[in-house]
């Protein structure tokens, strides 16, 4: 993948719809673009809000993970492994 910017989970939090008007979500390291979505209007996708990491969540979604392959790419969720060993 083309280098991507690196967003913290706070970063990805105020996209969430309501604290900023993009609409995020990320699966598996990736952040992607929702906002365009009817499905995500207003942060909210039935159970689940923008604006967070969604790989432990999708095991209970109707569909695969395939449907992010029709959002934009926006960045990189950076992990808190990551962040903590660049301090060391």
């Amino acid at each position: 993948m083309i280098n991507l910017p690196e967003y913290s989970k706070s970063y990805l939090a105020l996209r969430n719809g309501q604290d900023k008007p993009e609409i995020w979500v990320a699966f598996k390291g990736i952040i992607y673009d929702v906002t365009e979505s009817r499905l995500w209007k207003n942060g909210k996708h039935y159970e689940h809000w923008a604006g967070q990491d969604l790989t432990d969540e999708l095991k209970d979604a109707p569909h695969s993970d395939q449907v992010f392959a029709k959002f934009k790419v926006v960045g990189k969720l950076l992990s808190v492994i990551c962040c903590l060993l660049s301090v060391v």
